[in-house]
């Protein structure tokens, strides 16, 4: 207990260094990056909170970009009742969002159910509000679906993941309609490229589960 206890307050003064901005996250109407006024006709969006979204953004690119699949990733807010959310505000807690990920893909290349299964294979998903030594609602795992088959694939995934993965351990995972999406400031935007050494969250790694039965 005192090694969490330890590692909590580690995470907590780490989280306190971030860097704040004072400027507003846009909204998703907001110009977006030119990849994205490029996307292909077909491309679809998935959005999923796995705890401090720098490190599910960069595990994200690694694994699906330069040509795997992912046309362009975003960092942001979601899931919560406050307007115009900021990093400082999402961090204390009362604003109901979670750290996020948007990312819009090719599905002709990659699956949405592909995705769900490497989201579930690069966080915890059974620890209630909590990935790491990051504690909060706004560290929660969820899945935020577009439509009604997202939905469907997003259960069925849940569902084998919890069954196959993770024996014993109930998946505390969300599956809720996407809402009212906000991009992060832009400081928060591929955040791990441009600081190597940042804030990395210790449950932010890929486990070597076997693939799922069909």
């Amino acid at each position: 207990m005192a090694f969490a206890a330890s590692a909590i307050t580690q995470s907590l003064f780490t989280r306190l260094l971030r860097p704040f901005s004072t400027s507003s996250p846009s909204l998703s109407l907001a110009p977006e990056s030119l990849a994205s006024r490029n996307m292909l006709d077909n491309a679809q969006k998935a959005t999923l909170a796995a705890g401090c979204f720098w490190g599910v953004e960069h595990l994200f690119r690694k694994h699906f970009g330069e040509g795997k699949g992912l046309l362009d990733a975003k960092v942001g807010y979601s899931g919560g009742q406050t307007q115009s959310p900021t990093y400082r505000s999402v961090c204390s807690g009362t604003t109901g969002h979670a750290e996020s990920l948007q990312v819009t893909f090719d599905p002709s290349v990659v699956s949405y159910r592909q995705l769900l299964e490497f989201f579930y294979r690069m966080h915890d998903p059974t620890t209630l509000n909590r990935q790491g030594g990051d504690v909060g609602t706004q560290y929660r795992s969820a899945i935020f679906t577009h439509n009604e088959e997202q939905e469907k694939i997003a259960k069925e995934v849940t569902e084998k993941v919890g069954k196959e993965w993770y024996k014993g351990r109930p998946i505390t995972t969300q599956i809720v309609p996407a809402g009212q999406w906000w991009d992060a400031e832009e400081y928060h935007q591929l955040y791990l490229k441009k600081n190597p050494g940042g804030y990395e969250c210790p449950a932010h790694f890929v486990r070597n589960f076997p693939p799922l039965s069909e």
